[in-house]
């Protein structure tokens, strides 16, 4: 493996976990939920609402430490925000595959769409 890989990888799973903390996560002693409503509905407050947003911030300074130059900084910029984001799709709750029998349609509900209740009848969807 490559030391640019290694480090490409190590970037990444940083810029994952910071962005994690910040947009999702209370932090310890509550210092990121409090840091949230601190800033409200602010832009600050609308970037940590967004992983997609929030990660492309937290990978540049990931990318002008780990890059060699600015041509390498500005594509390990998007590089590393996009691996983040990968990885949290990744993370999240696969869809649960609701239906029947064999050779029945089944229906794909997204975990989003799901509620507290299971749900057994497709008419229900």
């Amino acid at each position: 493996m490559s030391h640019s890989f290694y480090w490409f990888i190590i970037g990444t799973l940083g810029v994952w976990r910071v962005t994690h903390l910040l947009q999702a996560e209370d932090g310890p002693w509550n210092v990121i939920t409090r840091l949230r409503g601190a800033v409200g509905n602010s832009v600050l407050g609308d970037l940590l609402d967004c992983f997609y947003c929030l990660s492309l911030w937290v990978a540049a300074p990931a990318a002008y430490a780990l890059g060699r130059g600015y041509a390498e900084r500005f594509w390990l910029w998007p590089a590393l925000s996009g691996a983040a984001i990968l990885l949290e799709r990744f993370a999240q709750k696969p869809p649960t595959i609701i239906g029947g029998e064999f050779g029945e349609d089944k229906s794909i509900v997204l975990p989003e769409q799901q509620s507290d209740s299971s749900i057994t009848d497709k008419s229900q969807l």
